[in-house]
C-alpha cells in the first residue's frame, strides 16, 4: 500500500508540473536544441538558421547544443530524457528513424519517448562521380557501365560509415540495377568525397551540401539526385528516379519535444517554426545549401514519421548494414 501510495503521489506530482508548466507563460527560460552532429554540417547549419527566427518570434535565447556521437543516439537519448518542459528539443533526422533498425539496442525510443513538432526540410542526396575516372555524362549512360562492370572489377562506392544515408541510398541503387558495387566506408562524409577525387572509390551518393562546392568546382560530376522530384538548386540534374522509376530516398529533419509536454506548448512551438521557414530569407538560405523548406503539423509529421520507420527499416534490410 506505501509503494502504491507513493507511486500514486508521483504520478500526481508529474502531472501537475506538466500543468503548471502549461499554466505559466511560456518561454520563460532560455531554450536549447539539441544538434545530434559536430557544428558546421547540414543539419547544424539549418538548425542555427531556425533558432535564430524562434529566438525572435519568442523573445527568448535558442541555444544551440551539440552532442554529436553513436550515429545521433547520444543526443536523442539526452533529449528524450529531459523534462517535458518545452525547454529542450531535439534537431530529429532520417538518421534517428534509421538507427531504431540499425542499431540492435537503443537506451531510448525514438518514437514513444519523443513527440514530433514540425518537420523543417528535405534534403536530397546526390550521385557524383569523378569526371577523370569515369566515361559516364549521363545517369543513364553511368547506370549502363555499372551493368557492363558487373563480374569483372567491380566499382567501389564511398560512404560516410556503415547505415549512413550514402550507404542506403546506394544499396537502394543497387538493388534495383540489379548489381553490387564494392562498399568502403570512411569516417564521415568528408573523407569519401576525398576518396572519391582522389580515385580510391568511383561513386558516391552524398547530401547535397557535402559535394555541391566540389560540383561547382568542376572536381566531381553530378548525374543525379536521389529525392523524387529534381533539386530546384540544380534543375538540369534528373531525379534518379525518372531512370529507376520508384527510386527515392529522400532525407529530412525536423523538431521534436520530449513526449508528455503540454499540448499547447507544442502548438505554440510549431507555430513560431512554421512562420520561421515562411520567410523569404530562410527559404533562401536552405535553399542554397539544397535543402527544401518543410513545415507540418505535429500531426502531420507524426504521420509521416509512421511512413519513414518502415521505409528506412526496408533500407537497412537491404543494405545488411548492422550496428552493434
Amino acid at each position: 500500500m506505501k509503494t502504491f501510495l507513493a507511486l500514486l503521489g508521483a504520478a500526481l506530482l508529474a502531472s501537475y508540473a506538466a500543468l503548471a508548466v502549461s499554466a505559466d507563460v511560456w518561454p520563460s527560460n532560455p531554450i536549447k536544441l539539441v544538434v545530434t552532429f559536430p557544428p558546421g554540417g547540414a543539419t547544424d547549419v539549418t538548425a542555427r538558421l531556425v533558432a535564430d527566427k524562434l529566438r525572435a518570434d519568442l523573445g527568448r535565447p535558442v541555444i544551440v547544443d551539440n552532442k554529436p556521437g553513436a550515429g545521433g543516439n547520444i543526443g536523442a537519448d539526452f533529449v528524450a530524457k529531459a523534462a517535458p518542459d518545452g525547454y529542450t528539443l531535439l534537431m530529429a533526422t532520417s538518421s534517428h528513424v534509421t538507427n531504431r533498425t540499425l542499431y540492435k539496442s537503443l537506451p531510448y525510443d525514438f518514437v514513444q519517448d519523443l513527440a514530433p513538432v514540425s518537420r523543417v526540410a528535405f534534403i536530397p542526396n546526390m550521385l557524383v562521380v569523378n569526371p577523370s575516372n569515369t566515361r559516364a555524362t549521363t545517369l543513364a549512360e553511368f547506370i549502363k557501365s555499372v551493368k557492363d562492370s558487373s563480374g569483372k572489377a567491380r566499382l567501389n562506392y564511398g560512404t560516410g560509415g556503415n547505415g549512413t544515408s550514402h550507404h542506403l541510398a546506394t544499396a537502394l541503387f543497387n538493388s534495383m540495377v540489379g548489381v553490387e558495387m564494392e562498399h568502403v566506408p570512411y569516417k564521415g562524409g568528408a573523407p569519401a568525397a576525398a576518396a572519391l577525387m582522389g580515385g580510391q572509390v568511383q561513386v558516391l551518393f552524398a547530401p547535397l551540401v557535402e559535394v555541391q562546392g566540389f560540383v561547382e568546382a568542376g572536381k566531381l560530376k553530378a548525374l543525379g539526385v536521389t529525392t523524387r522530384q529534381r533539386s530546384p538548386l540544380y534543375p538540369d540534374i534528373p531525379a534518379i528516379g525518372e531512370v529507376l522509376p520508384g527510386y527515392e530516398v529522400a532525407l529530412w529533419n525536423g523538431i521534436m519535444i520530449p513526449a508528455n509536454a503540454p499540448a499547447d506548448i507544442t502548438a505554440k512551438l510549431n507555430s513560431a517554426i512554421v512562420k520561421a521557414l515562411a520567410q523569404a530569407d530562410i527559404k533562401q538560405r536552405l535553399a542554397e545549401q539544397g535543402s527544401d523548406p518543410a513545415g507540418n503539423t505535429p500531426a502531420e509529421f507524426r504521420q509521416f514519421i509512421a511512413g519513414e520507420v518502415g521505409k528506412w527499416a526496408k533500407l537497412v534490410q537491404i543494405s545488411g548494414a548492422k550496428v552493434e
